[in-house]
């Protein structure tokens, strides 16, 4: 059965604001985790990249706080801890465009930038807070910040604060926090660490989770290309000019890696743009609205600088660099197909991929479909001691390495 809005029970002013953005109806995780959290219980959310759950939390959020009287001076009830600038920035535009019509002020900090007008904001007074948790200790530090009368604290990509090495400024953050407060913990994977965070710092929590934990979109097409490694960048502009792909988001294991590939595209007549964690915050910022704005056509990232990015309809990914954490792939797939679109993931792997592809098809419990007929097929089945120079279009390697029948070879 369908349900809209305001079965949610979210207030007249948050559904006018909903209505002027064109929403109607909650997705799943929405519809789950919205008349839970307006119940003041602990939620656990276990959710797919796109499937709409800032909204999940910044809509009980706001209805929550507006129900009390706005305290003055104004101080923090509500943080939202997250782990990219660029997140935190989409997360702050969606407290603002749906608290429109609401007597609250919502703030984001971030490091990378000067802290004087974030510290501005905060003596303004501030109701929600959306930070980066260096920055947001930063401040701490200095006695800008206090958080002793935060009611509702949510951590988001909980997954990727581990993976980024935040553990510790976590840690620092929750213990200013009051040990009654609400808590609204948001991740895509959950691995024991995450696990056991939860224990941690949720009380009796409801777990919200609208797909299997781990597992691609079923709508996403999948396909992958066993190539040498010197040759990706050939099998990528090969792709890319024959399908006529107009935008595509391509991941790569390294910053290095992101800087060259785009090199690569742009030399081949393919307008591109790396981002990843060396840019400048404007740099990145003006890449990715290039990309969205179709002045570009590939956006190649790290892992980390892609957290965050929000692009709708989305038709490519590609995998450059194949993942080491298996639940990587299933968040960068899921970068395509949101919302339940459809969409196109092409992965590449190289003879020394090959372990991390066997991790992935074990978690997501299928094999991936393999693209045998293609310019570029791997001849490298075994360690070399120096790289090979890149195939030229048409010409076979020089050296003679051992042939064993490639990976996909037997596959179906």
């Amino acid at each position: 059965m369908c349900m809209d809005f305001k079965a949610l029970c979210l207030g007249a002013p948050i559904l006018r604001a909903l209505t002027d953005m064109g929403y109607t109806q909650p997705s799943p995780i929405q519809k789950e985790a919205i008349p839970l959290a307006l119940e003041g219980r602990d939620v656990l959310g276990c959710a797919q990249t796109g499937t709409g759950k800032t909204a999940a939390f910044a809509l009980p959020i706001l209805r929550r706080l507006s129900e009390e009287p706005v305290p003055h001076p104004r101080r923090i009830r509500a943080l939202v801890l997250t782990p990219t600038r660029e997140l935190a920035l989409q997360i702050g535009e969606n407290f603002q465009a749906y608290g429109q019509y609401l007597p609250l002020k919502s703030l984001v900090i971030f490091g990378g930038v000067s802290q004087k007008p974030q510290v501005e904001g905060l003596a303004k007074g501030v109701d929600i807070l959306v930070a980066t948790p260096g920055r947001l200790n930063d401040l701490i530090g200095q006695g800008y910040i206090k958080l002793d009368q935060v009611e509702i604290f949510v951590l988001d990509e909980a997954d990727r604060m581990l993976d980024m090495g935040f553990i510790h400024d976590v840690n620092r953050v929750i213990a200013k926090l009051p040990k009654s407060r609400q808590t609204l913990f948001f991740s895509a994977t959950m691995p024991e660490s995450i696990q056991a965070l939860c224990d941690r710092i949720l009380t009796n929590p409801v777990r919200v989770a609208v797909t299997p934990v781990s597992s691609p979109v079923e709508v996403i097409r999948q396909s992958l290309y066993f190539v040498d490694k010197p040759n990706k960048r050939r099998l990528l502009i090969h792709l890319l000019n024959q399908w006529q792909v107009s935008s595509a988001l391509v991941f790569t294991f390294t910053k290095h890696g992101a800087d060259r590939v785009a090199k690569e595209l742009n030399k081949a007549g393919i307008p591109a743009k790396a981002i990843h964690g060396d840019k400048g915050q404007n740099t990145r910022q003006n890449a990715l609205r290039a990309f969205k704005e179709g002045e570009i056509r590939v956006l190649v990232a790290t892992d980390i600088a892609a957290r965050g990015i929000d692009i709708s309809e989305l038709p490519y990914v590609f995998n450059y660099d194949l993942p080491n954490i298996p639940e990587t792939y299933v968040h960068r797939i899921g970068r395509t197909g949101r919302a339940g679109a459809g969409g196109t993931a092409v992965s590449f792997c190289c003879f020394m991929e090959r372990d991390s592809l066997a991790q992935i098809e074990k978690l997501i419990g299928q094999k991936i479909p393999v693209v045998e007929e293609h310019p570029y097929p791997m001849e490298v089945f075994e360690v070399q001691k120096k790289p090979l120079p890149p195939q030229k279009e048409g010409q076979k390697q020089q050296a003679k390495p051992k042939k064993r029948g490639y990976p996909g070879k037997k596959r179906s």
